[in-house]
């Protein structure tokens, strides 16, 4: 019949096309019934090859590059560091595309559960892991990258699996396996793209090993995979700033150069530029230039910054300080650079000009500021502690001295003194409220909000740059002020204030002299002078008893001062007088043996001759430090029955220890110490002493025993452990302050 089964002579039209319909649903049915995800038929091939990549593959990575598009938009660099290689991972900070992450693991999932024979089911594993990565869901990111390593079928995949494997381990700081990846993918053929991403990845692995020179390496070896643009310009920058931290300035101005040949931003060839220029090869010009570019308005603070590392190269330190000062001033929007600039000035008082209460000033104030992640946080840090000791014992010795000296006066001339001294707070304090008012009326004549306003002219409680100078001026003006109970504060205060009594009038402590209303009166009426010259009267140690405590307080003082010259600052040649003048005023102190070590060892520091060691000798030979000294000049070998014996002891007193029997163990192994002078295990029972003085003894006497082995054992291959133990100790105790 012309024209098929279902033609126009078809006495029943609505029948036939029922009757199609239906033989097309079987046709159809059979068809698709056939394409299943596990057949390898051309036509199920096919169809869950299209499926995989349209609905699901091109969609997942559509979504990771709309969350790696955002990583770099709101990513912000810190040019005061080196530029990591890979943009940290941080999936807090990858909130705002969550929906996009949780997307992409839905749609890349999909390819797994319903398309395992589609050509797209590796790349789907590998976005699926790559999402996971970027959630720091590193676990389930390994599964994923493992499982494409073992059963995929390309090896480009494999690879780059493999890749994204290493970069996991990257992140984890698990090195030791991360390198493991990267040993056997060096021997395999992998392509363009992969070894891109390899080398990338490896540099990054080394950069956070602090292995720099290899990480520059490997980093030049990438350059031939990569185009012009502002990826490569960064990654050149980063290479210079590699190649400058292991003193190959040339290499690092070269890549500095090719920063300019690669299309960067204005970010990037602005920190090109200071980079070079902070390796001393520039003019005074240059910098003129850069200050008047009205490009540069937001970047002056790192003009200035870079400035005073010049000047503080050549040793100018004045200009240096003058720079870094305008460089605080200059800051506008970005406040990144302040702590820096606050590290640097410190840096500079603490090394150079050994002035530790000023260096110990601006720690405080870029500490306060500084990333805990940055490098440079835990050096600050532990160098902090020490600072805070020593500006601490320095106030001490002032404030005993200045009131002991009070205590000497007669009453009339005494009496006149307080009144001055009363007198000269109540007019600082006049002053600063005036200072306050001019300030609160300029702010009430504009709007609260002032960012608009330029940085100098902002009202201090709405300028936070104006807010961090104020609290170094502060600390540097008053000291610190540790949180604490009001016990007895007006002692507290009349102390200080006496401390200062004949210093410049902005030393000291403000008086308490404000009115109710806030406002500090022109005079004190009979009664408020009266109140405060007896709070003054009763900080002065008149009684034997008063000055008996006052003169125990300044004998401790000098003793700790002396010794954070000796151990903390190394400067033994101020670390000597500081202990003669312990011994000259307090001839009978109970560390005296002690000190005559200490004078000792300062002195043969210096390659000076000294009678401190004859001293010891001959008053205090039994004590601990004429046994070091007699040790030190000792010869003899220790016998094989002699470390058999020290073992021994040592496992006698340790069980002890574990029993929780510490009293008895500190007892026998301060014994058993003087017998095993000269053992290989001398060292690990002063260890044990130590720990075991910390437990029995307290703080600080535990304190005190770390000092004494890191002097009496300074080639002791448990010696960085213990300086961790003195570290952790100090940072407890500041805790408690």
């Amino acid at each position: 019949m012309q024209g098929g089964f279902f033609n126009r002579y078809s006495i029943c039209p609505s029948v036939a096309d029922g009757f199609r319909l239906s033989l097309l649903w079987v046709v159809l049915t059979v068809g698709v019934s056939g394409c299943s995800q596990y057949s390898q038929k051309k036509l199920p091939v096919a169809y869950h090859n299209l499926n995989a990549r349209y609905n699901a593959y091109l969609i997942a990575r559509d979504r990771l590059r709309e969350v790696e598009r955002y990583q770099q938009k709101t990513y912000q660099e810190n040019y005061n560091q080196p530029l990591p290689i890979l943009l940290p991972l941080d999936s807090t900070k990858l909130e705002p595309v969550k929906a996009q992450l949780d997307d992409a693991i839905k749609k890349a999932s999909l390819v797994a559960e319903r398309h395992q024979n589609s050509k797209w089911l590796d790349n789907s594993y590998i976005l699926l892991g790559t999402a996971r990565l970027y959630r720091q869901d590193y676990g389930n990111a390994m599964e994923v990258f493992k499982y494409v390593n073992t059963k995929g079928e390309s090896e480009d995949e494999k690879h780059e699996a493999l890749i994204l494997l290493m970069r996991t381990y990257v992140e984890i700081a698990d090195y030791a396996n991360g390198l493991n990846v990267a040993e056997y993918l060096r021997v395999q053929p992998l392509n363009k793209v992969n070894t891109r991403d390899y080398y990338l990845t490896k540099a990054y692995l080394h950069q956070k090993k602090q292995e720099y020179a290899v990480s520059a390496a490997l980093l030049d070896a990438t350059f031939p995979f990569l185009k012009k643009g502002e990826t490569t310009a960064r990654l050149h920058l980063i290479t210079g700033q590699l190649y400058d931290l292991t003193g190959k300035s040339d290499k690092a101005v070269a890549h500095y150069r090719s920063v300019l040949r690669n299309r960067p931003t204005y970010e990037q060839s602005f920190y090109a530029t200071i980079y070079s220029i902070q390796g001393g090869r520039t003019s005074s010009e240059r910098f003129s230039r850069m200050l008047n570019d009205r490009k540069n308005t937001d970047l002056k603070d790192k003009i200035y910054y870079t400035m005073g590392l010049l000047e503080a190269r050549n040793e100018r330190y004045p200009k240096a300080i003058e720079y870094w000062k305008k460089s605080i001033r200059e800051t506008t929007t970005n406040t990144l650079q302040i702590p820096y600039t606050y590290q640097e000035m410190g840096k500079l008082y603490f090394e150079k000009l050994l002035d530790f209460p000023t260096a110990k000033a601006y720690y405080d104030s870029a500490l306060a500021l500084l990333p805990q992640q940055s490098a440079d946080y835990k050096l600050l840090a532990g160098r902090k502690v020490f600072l805070d000791e020593f500006v601490a014992q320095q106030q001490t010795i002032l404030t005993e001295d200045s009131l002991q000296k009070l205590a000497q006066m007669n009453p009339a001339a005494l009496d006149r003194h307080l009144d001055e001294a009363i007198d000269r707070k109540l007019k600082q304090q006049q002053a600063l409220l005036k200072q306050a008012q001019e300030i609160a009326a300029q702010a009430s004549n504009r709007p609260a909000t002032s960012s608009d306003i330029p940085a100098d002219q902002r009202w201090l409680l709405y300028n936070p740059i104006m807010i961090t100078q104020g609290k170094t001026e502060f600390t540097q003006k008053w000291g610190t002020r540790q949180l604490e109970d009001n016990w007895r504060r007006s002692q507290k205060e009349s102390s200080a204030q006496l401390a200062t009594i004949d210093s410049a009038p902005q030393t000291g402590t403000a008086l308490n002299a404000t009115g109710s209303d806030g406002s500090a009166p022109a005079t004190l009426t009979a009664e408020e002078r009266k109140a405060q010259k007896e709070a003054l009267y009763a900080t002065i140690p008149f009684s034997p008893e008063a000055l008996k405590q006052s003169n125990q307080r300044l004998e401790d003082a000098y003793y700790r001062l002396g010794k954070l010259y000796k151990f903390q600052f190394n400067q033994p040649d101020k670390a000597i007088p500081t202990f003669e003048t312990l011994l000259t005023r307090y001839p009978n102190t109970s560390v005296k043996p002690e000190v005559y070590y200490l004078l000792m060892v300062s002195n043969d520091q210096l390659n000076r001759t000294s009678a401190w060691k004859d001293k010891l000798l001959a008053e205090f030979p039994t004590s601990s430090y004429a046994r070091q000294v007699g040790k030190t000049g000792a010869n003899g070998a220790p016998t094989a029955t002699g470390e058999t014996e020290a073992q021994r002891v040592y496992t006698e007193i340790y069980g002890l220890y574990k029993a929780n029997n510490l009293s008895e163990a500190l007892s026998r192994a301060e014994t058993a110490l003087g017998a095993l002078t000269g053992s290989l295990i001398e060292d690990k029972m002063a260890v044990l002493r130590v720990i075991l003085i910390g437990k029995v003894r307290g703080v600080e006497p535990y304190r005190q025993a770390l000092i004494e082995f890191i002097r009496d054992y300074p080639t002791s291959p448990l010696l960085p452990k213990v300086r961790e133990m003195q570290v952790a100790a100090e940072q407890q105790t500041a805790k408690r302050k």
